[in-house]
């Protein structure tokens, strides 16, 4: 099947409501992983081990840090958004720059996902092939995320 023809019988608000409805279902499953992730984080620096790493593990590890803050704060933002302009006739506005901070979250959790993954597995093996397999977990990501998603999109979106 390629698509429908004939869009949904639905006004412009009923259209927000129910894409705001599908918009907080998603960043529900993202915002679970980045939290997870970054409490996770944040303990590290409170291990013996950590002041035994190198300087450069010891940036690596920032960057990672706020990586995930910045990610957290951007898969977080939708619902403060929304918090704020509720009630104020502006669900379509709000559902756009809501998508837009989710995004922007998932752009971040994919880099802090990718640098945390560096990090630890330069800590565990010392290989050099460790930035090799971050790469592949890299493309495996992008193609998840971002390729896979795009491709549908091209494939089964039909023009009205």
């Amino acid at each position: 099947m390629t698509g429908t023809t004939e869009g949904r019988d639905e006004s412009p608000q009923e259209r927000a409501d129910r894409q705001w409805q599908e918009l907080i279902q998603e960043i529900r499953v993202a915002q679970t992983g980045v939290q997870i992730l970054f409490g996770f984080l944040l303990t590290v620096v409170f291990t013996p081990l950590f002041h035994e790493l190198p300087q450069t593990d010891r940036t690596i590890y920032i960057v990672t840090i706020v990586l995930g803050s910045l990610a957290t704060g951007a898969l977080i933002g939708p619902v403060a958004f929304h918090r704020i302009v509720s009630g104020r006739q502006i669900k379509p506005e709000a559902v756009a720059w809501a998508s837009r901070l989710t995004f922007t979250g998932l752009v971040l959790l994919l880099a802090t996902c990718t640098a945390a993954l560096f990090l630890v597995l330069r800590v565990a093996t010392h290989d050099a092939l460790v930035p090799w397999l971050v790469a592949g977990v890299l493309a495996w990501y992008l193609l998840c995320w971002f390729a896979l998603p795009l491709w549908a999109r091209i494939r089964y979106t039909v023009e009205n």
